[in-house]
């Protein structure tokens, strides 16, 4: 097992193939917390207030932008917040979704 964390967003230029499924299961063992929905790595996370979870969202767009790799956001409720990673480019996933989940979980610990 390889620490995601460690790793640095790629970035893709298309052309290149998603990941197969095996590699995908592979790698979502090792962001606890995150799942497979239709196709797509997802997180659904809970605050104890708004303020927090826009402060969490803050978080996850200035690291997003370090890593030049950006999931779609949704803040739902007044203290929920859903993360979606997938890259469009290869109209899939790719390591750099895996490598993201992994640092988003690590900003909450």
């Amino acid at each position: 097992m390889t620490d995601l964390t460690k790793k640095k967003c790629v970035p893709c230029e298309g052309g290149e193939p998603p990941l197969e499924k095996e590699k995908v299961n592979i790698l979502l063992k090792e962001v606890s917390g995150w799942e497979l929905v239709e196709g797509m790595v997802v997180r659904k996370f809970k605050f104890k207030d708004f303020r927090e979870a826009v402060d969490f969202v803050n978080r996850v767009a200035d690291l997003s932008e370090e890593e030049n790799h950006h999931p779609n956001i949704s803040i739902y409720g007044w203290n929920k917040v859903k993360l979606t990673f997938y890259t469009h480019k290869i109209n899939g996933l790719s390591e750099n979704d895996f490598i993201m989940a992994a640092k988003v979980n690590k900003i909450l610990s």
